[in-house]
């Protein structure tokens, strides 16, 4: 079976004046006829270039419009876009570029030393992406298979080197498809968007979804979080999605303070759970607010709440959306009761096709068309999902299991705690203990404080037996909390 990627020249034949994308930084807005043109041009230029179907094309590049034109041309001629984390430090970029071997590798001016201190293959070419001409006025058209890789993204790499995710037409299109009519997403709606366009879920969270539907992406460089608000009233934004840490800067701000951004439906949150200081904040000001669930493996986007219905259940991801199934799993391989916690499942046309090179990974998460995610989630009697955390990040001490995001999200509820990761350490009388790390809001973080104020919500071999203030908390190349290298500063 072949599948005609042509939505987004048809989505710019459909609404060529409408904006698509705008470059926050420079205010420059391109409509999706300014779209077309360009990814006709890089387009043009992968085929003058000779490359052949399936082959990789590197990007190199902090954020900016540019980098959906050459993602989209990858789709009109059949090759693989792969993002690069320009967080990375040189050699684990140079391991990247060995695993998915490029054709080329496209990168930002900006990024000049990085690149000429890589060593790469002498057949691959580089290219800055300033250096591409003005679109030439010319059409094609492709056929590939439904069922081909578009895009490689890189996961956050914290049991090792970084997985590289293959995402089908399919995978992308259908998480699209099922993101707008799940969520509600019109031509009407506008983004701001400061996720890394590395990560999936600055690609595929909304920004494909929304262009799909025909709605306006505003993308951010670096984020700041005073910019981040002006801009979304300045662009009358309708939905955006930021991380919670994002979220408690965000709260902190003068523009938090006096606007009452009119235009947005629903702020979104994912990444990582989001404390109750955040949720009060934004109830106080009645805005709508919501936490999600996502991996890269999978769409990102599994699930649905409604805003009231997350008021009601704080941390509840809702139920699976129209296009996916989802189910959790006892260690025997049987559905969980109601309430029971197990491994959550995801199927569906939206779920990956494999890692990169890495068939044994593969095989090992995906059963019977089942992925599964190494999440520990329940359903409760309305059939809404809560995540419980990661299996493999499950402390037993004393034979009793605790799930450390029930105890971080206990810790970071704590008006004295910024930010709060739980880990288990090994313990001759218990097996392992739980042990705490925190950020504290403030120097004079109380130690008896904080354990009174888990003892009020928290089981007793739930409760911290040791708690290590830090300046900020190691994270990952994606922003998230590395766990194993706290681990690691335990040994």
């Amino acid at each position: 079976m072949f599948h005609e990627q042509g939505w987004i020249l048809k989505r710019a034949a459909l609404s060529p004046d409408r904006i698509a994308l705008i470059d926050i930084h420079t205010d420059v807005r391109w409509s999706y006829k300014d779209l077309r043109n360009r990814i006709i041009r890089w387009a043009s230029f992968f085929r003058e270039r000779g490359f052949a179907k399936g082959e990789r094309i590197a990007v190199y590049s902090p954020n900016k419009p540019e980098l959906f034109a050459i993602l989209f041309a990858c789709e009109q001629v059949g090759l693989m876009y792969v993002p690069l984390n320009w967080r990375m430090s040189r050699p684990e970029l140079q391991a990247l570029l060995e695993d998915c071997t490029p054709v080329l590798v496209v990168y930002d001016d900006s990024f000049k030393e990085s690149i000429f201190g890589l060593k790469v293959a002498d057949s691959v070419s580089l290219t800055v992406i300033e250096s591409l001409g003005m679109p030439e006025n010319s059409a094609f058209e492709e056929k590939v298979n439904h069922t081909d890789p578009w895009m490689i993204i890189y996961t956050g790499g914290t049991t090792g080197m970084p997985k590289g995710v293959m995402l089908s037409y399919d995978a992308v299109n259908w998480n699209a498809l099922n993101t707008i009519i799940s969520w509600g997403l019109s031509e009407d709606d506008t983004t701001v968007n400061y996720m890394p366009l590395f990560h999936t879920g600055g690609l595929n969270a909304l920004s494909i979804p929304l262009l799909m539907a025909g709605g306006t992406v505003a993308i951010g460089h670096q984020f700041d979080p005073e910019e981040a608000l002006k801009v979304t009233d300045k662009y009358e934004a309708t939905i955006s999605l930021f991380v919670p840490t994002m979220y408690q800067m965000m709260i902190q701000t003068e523009c938090f303070r006096q606007s009452s951004f009119p235009s947005m439906k629903v702020f979104l949150s994912g990444g990582a759970p989001c404390p109750a200081t955040v949720y009060r904040s934004f109830r106080k000001k009645g805005l709508r607010f919501k936490e999600g669930y996502g991996l890269t493996e999978a769409g990102p986007n599994n699930f649905f709440i409604r805003p009231e219905d997350s008021e009601r259940k704080v941390g509840s991801v809702g139920k699976s959306m129209l296009f996916n199934e989802i189910q959790v799993l006892d260690e025997e391989g049987n559905r969980c009761e109601k309430g029971e916690i197990g491994e959550l499942l995801v199927k569906g046309p939206h779920v990956f096709s494999g890692y990169w090179n890495k068939p044994r990974e593969t095989s090992e998460v995906v059963q019977d068309g089942w992925l599964r995610t190494g999440d520990l989630a329940k359903i409760d009697e309305d059939g809404d999902t809560f995540i419980v955390g990661r299996k493999k990040d499950m402390i037993i001490t004393g034979g009793e299991n605790v799930y450390p995001q029930e105890v971080e999200q206990c810790l970071i509820n704590y008006s004295g705690i910024r930010e709060a990761a739980v880990v288990g350490m090994a313990d001759d009388k218990w097996g392992e203990i739980v042990v705490a790390f925190v950020v504290a809001v403030e120097s004079d973080l109380y130690h008896d404080a904080v354990i009174a104020h888990c003892k009020a919500t928290l089981a007793s071999y739930k409760i911290p037996k040791k708690i290590v203030i830090l300046d900020e908390l190691p994270k990952t190349h994606v922003g998230k909390i590395d766990s194993g290298y706290l681990c690691k500063m335990l040994i």
